[in-house]
């Protein structure tokens, strides 16, 4: 029975299949039937006897196959087998991409746990959740492809972004006979001898502590604001106007650490970092605790030397629950769709996607908290069903507080919490962990500015260790193609963590191999997840400073392919890396990649000073790098609002655009005029995928 019927689909053999990893039982399949979104295929879900570990295989119709297997891998700590076949895989291309545009069919894997809790068998073992168990999932997909298909795939890519970037370069290192390519995109961790079973490093989350402090002290009197306008297009360049002596060094370690520049917003709106604390808060508070207790207690620490600095900012109370909120109250409750909930529902909206459960209590109303920064603290049930259970506050909006935690708090959240039920709201440890970059510094180089003579000025305690279910560090080891894709303005995954993984190719391989094996490539102004996502700025929509990049994943992603399968190198960005920054060349022909380059000037700078109602020149350059197309659309968004307008007589027959338009500003106010520039490898100004955007604007303070 072929793979275009869809009459009762013919019983998948398992007995013969051996597997390779010893640990794993033999594999069952529970659920094997067709169905048709998001696009029709063949929906087979099951795992391994003995183990936490499952997996889905989805399967689109014969005519689509074209001897290829996809492996996306979850981001975050992972921990479910559908992410990508709802509404979490719509938005990274899913299986229309993989199945239908691309030619394979769509492996996941829960990374051999379920949620944010390991294997009861396995326990803390890293080398199992970093990619033992996507990998013999892989491995018996094939056996099934076989049977579906009438022959097991020619080619297999595995991929994935954040935490699917961690593991999809260790499933390659690790799974050699398996994978023919990987494209890990806004990836990091440090760097160990192939078959290491240690737990990756925490230099990253770590450094999101100094991200953290900025915000709560910038954040009282709403200097952030002034932050980010000095860094915003036309603004003064200097981000340290206004601010105290003690704001002033936190932000600049801030930068010193590897803090995107031009990401400023960013600071006031945590979203993936933020949940990274709640699920690392209780880790860390068992494996460091002399530092939770020597930070308010012992010289050299703030909260003893200076507890100016953080005590205005206490929590500690005990209030009743108002009222429980699951996702799907967030998301439809008419209560909650004023703009100050913005950032609350977006959280809502991603967290339920990635897990297919929107009723899954995550948030709690508590009245009477009084003053003390919300964000980050820890929320303990004292009574009632629940009692006992420790969650985080990972976003918080007038009374609402929404948290996450650790292992079975993630998975329950405030299930069997009731109205009236006591809550103990205490934010010690977080402030603490606000200073804690200053206290766990690593080998790294970008720890030297708090080092003299190779000393530390601070007293020290051991860099804390990611959760085992992050995986193990990488070793730059493995055989095939490796595409990295990072972003220059990603606050989850600074540019400083994308240079990470092509140096330790080049000191494994050595030049000439890593040069045939391994292609980096840079996207300009992408943050962490697409603007749709984010919170805007009351005076600037997302979209006229942040990109959706997943047009340049698939176009990348199709690159990869050529690359593993007809010996096409793709081309890679050039770029230099100096003090915790990354800088691309200003023009398309010496940055390369496949990203248009665009730049965008008003009556000649980046700023013009204009009364209402006078003429403003604006002007756009938009660049394809060589070998990557054409430009196919330019379109203005004069007001910052990211309402865009297209340009006419754009035909997709040129690489270079520079264009010209006047536009007046009827109010007072300031603008930012932003030109989108297109690009397409074919040059097809009608394409509806692969369509690579870039952004540019200047500012028009307008009186």
């Amino acid at each position: 029975m072929s793979a275009n019927q869809e009459t009762a689909p013919k019983k998948i053999e398992t007995s013969s299949y051996v597997v390779t990893d010893k640990y794993f039982g033999k594999p069952y399949i529970d659920r094997d039937e067709w169905r048709d979104r998001p696009v029709k295929h063949r929906h087979i879900h099951g795992g391994f006897d003995g183990t936490a570990t499952r997996f889905t295989f989805y399967f689109p119709l014969q005519q689509y196959y074209r001897g290829r297997m996809f492996q996306p891998l979850e981001g975050a700590h992972a921990g479910h087998e559908d992410a990508f076949g709802g509404a979490m895989g719509e938005m990274l291309g899913g299986l229309e991409m993989m199945g239908h545009r691309l030619g394979g069919y769509m492996v996941e894997s829960n990374s051999g746990h379920i949620g944010d809790d390991v294997d009861p068998r396995a326990g803390d073992d890293p080398t199992l959740y970093g990619y033992r168990a996507s990998i013999e999932t892989a491995r018996f997909s094939k056996h099934v492809a076989a049977q579906v298909y009438g022959k097991a795939p020619l080619y297999s890519y595995v991929w994935g972004g954040s935490g699917g970037g961690r593991r999809s370069p260790l499933c390659f290192e690790y799974g050699a006979d398996v994978y023919a390519g990987a494209l890990p995109f806004m990836g990091g961790g440090n760097v160990e001898a192939h078959g290491t079973k240690s737990r990756v490093r925490s230099e990253a989350p770590i450094c999101f502590g100094s991200m953290f402090n900025v915000q709560r002290l910038l954040s009282r009197d709403k200097k952030l604001d002034g932050v980010i306008d000095a860094m915003q297009p036309g603004g003064s360049g200097n981000p340290f106007s206004g601010l105290t002596l003690h704001e002033r060094e936190e932000l600049a370690n801030l930068y010193r650490l590897g803090y995107p520049r031009g990401d400023e917003f960013m600071i006031a709106h945590p979203m993936g970092q933020m949940w990274l604390w709640t699920s690392i808060a209780e880790l860390l508070l068992e494996e460091d605790p002399d530092y939770f207790k020597a930070f308010w207690t012992s010289p050299g620490y703030v909260g003893h030397d200076s507890p100016e600095h953080v005590t205005k900012d206490l929590i500690d109370v005990r209030r009743p629950v108002s009222r429980v909120l699951t996702a799907k109250d967030l998301l439809e409750n008419p209560d909650f769709k004023g703009p100050e909930y913005g950032a609350v529902r977006v959280i809502a909206g991603l967290m339920a996607a990635t897990s297919n459960n929107y009723g899954l209590p995550i948030a709690i109303e508590v009245k009477g908290i009084g003053a003390g920064h919300r964000q980050g603290a820890g929320v303990r049930i004292m009574s009632g069903k629940a009692a006992g259970r420790q969650l985080y506050a990972m976003e918080v909006c007038a009374d609402l507080l929404f948290c996450d935690g650790r292992r079975e708090a993630n998975l329950l959240r405030f299930t069997d919490v009731a109205q009236g039920d006591e809550v103990h709201i205490d934010n010690r440890a977080f402030l603490a962990f606000c200073y804690s970059y200053r206290h766990h510094i690593s080998a790294d180089p970008m720890f030297d500015f708090l080092r003299i003579n190779g000393e530390p000025i601070y007293p020290q305690h051991g860099l804390p260790l990611q959760s085992p279910l992050m995986g193990v560090p990488y070793s730059g080891q493995y055989e095939g193609k490796l595409m990295w894709v990072h972003h220059t303005h990603d606050s989850s995954l600074w540019p400083t963590q994308g240079v990470i993984y092509g140096q330790a190719v080049l000191n494994v391989q050595g030049p000439q191999r890593a040069a045939q094996q391994f292609c980096m490539r840079w996207t300009e102004n992408a943050e962490h997840i697409a603007p749709a996502y984010m919170a805007s700025s009351p005076t600037r929509a997302t979209s006229t400073w942040l990109i959706d990049y997943m047009p340049i994943i698939e176009q990348s992603l199709v690159d990869l392919c050529d690359w593993a399968e007809k010996g096409i190198a793709p081309v890679e960005t050039k770029f230099a890396f100096a003090d915790g920054k990354v800088t691309l060349p200003p023009t398309a022909s010496e940055r390369g990649g496949i990203q248009p380059v665009v730049s965008v000037r008003a009556n000649g700078s980046s700023r013009a000073d204009v009364k209402v109602g006078a003429p403003v020149t604006l002007e756009v350059e938009g660049e394809a790098p060589p070998r990557a197309g054409t430009i196919i659309a330019v379109e203005w968004s004069f007001d910052g609002s990211g309402q865009f307008a297209a340009e006419a007589g754009i035909g997709g027959k040129s690489a270079n655009v520079k264009l010209t338009t006047t536009h007046r500003y009827e109010r007072p106010g300031v603008y930012f005029a932003t030109a989108r520039v297109t690009s397409h490898l074919e040059g097809d100004v009608k394409a509806q995928h692969r369509r690579l955007v870039n952004v540019a604007s200047a500012r028009i303070v307008v009186t």
